[in-house]
């Protein structure tokens, strides 16, 4: 991809959060605590795994 098409395309998304925190904050309160509670759990998933390998 281009550099300008990647610029433009950051740019539009960077307007479009924006715009979704401002418009509604409490549902994108919500979907970042989704997000970092799917990226905690896979990161305890990982980590019990890997502990379990070296007992």
């Amino acid at each position: 991809m281009p550099t300008r098409a990647k610029s433009i395309l950051m740019w539009i998304v960077v307007i479009f959060l924006v715009y979704a925190v401002v418009t509604s904050p409490d549902k994108a309160a919500d979907v970042v605590r989704s997000v970092w509670d799917f990226v905690a759990g896979a990161f305890r998933g990982f980590a019990t795994f890997f502990g379990n390998l070296t007992s």
